[in-house]
């Protein structure tokens, strides 16, 4: 655990690598974080899936947990990435989440801040993340920590169901 500093805000909060018996507790805050980004509809995994794509034999990402008094009050969850004009690994936060509840005590940043330490440990070239264009309160935060909008870069995606009729053409 990597206990945070000694402030009134963040005195009896730490962080920690999740292990395999966090899954059911990570899958709940997930279900949390869609319903704040009103997506809801779109959990169609569950928690032996998310189980196995975090802890079995080939884990696609970690998580770390944020815990105020032991419970856990918000997590990250990311992967590695690589950057072929860098030469080097990064970091892709894929979600960043507290509990409504637990906002303006500085967790988010502190979670944020954890995976910062982590890349530099790792030699990583860069730190990444997405975020609704709607999402106001964390836009304002990213802007506020020195996060950059990359305005040239357009993200695009194929579900499953789309690059499996890509890859049979």
């Amino acid at each position: 655990m990597t206990p945070m500093p000694n402030n009134d805000s963040v005195a009896n909060f730490t962080i920690r690598p999740a292990a395999p018996g966090d899954a059911a507790v990570i899958f709940d805050l997930i279900k949390q974080l869609a319903e704040y980004e009103k997506l809801s509809h779109m959990v169609v995994g569950n928690e032996t899936m998310l189980h196995d794509a975090l802890f079995g034999k080939h884990p696609a990402g970690e998580v770390v947990l944020g815990m105020e008094n032991g419970e856990p009050v918000g997590f990250a969850l990311y992967y590695t990435t690589f950057s072929t004009f860098l030469c080097r690994a990064g970091i892709h936060l894929e979600d960043l989440f507290v509990l409504p509840a637990k906002r303006g005590h500085g967790y988010g940043k502190a979670l944020l801040k954890h995976l910062a330490h982590i890349a530099v440990q790792r030699n990583c070239g860069r730190l990444e993340w997405n975020v609704l264009d709607w999402n106001t309160p964390s836009l304002e935060f990213y802007d506020s920590i020195g996060g950059v909008h990359m305005k040239d870069w357009w993200l695009y995606r194929m579900t499953h169901d789309r690059f499996s009729a890509f890859a049979n053409q």
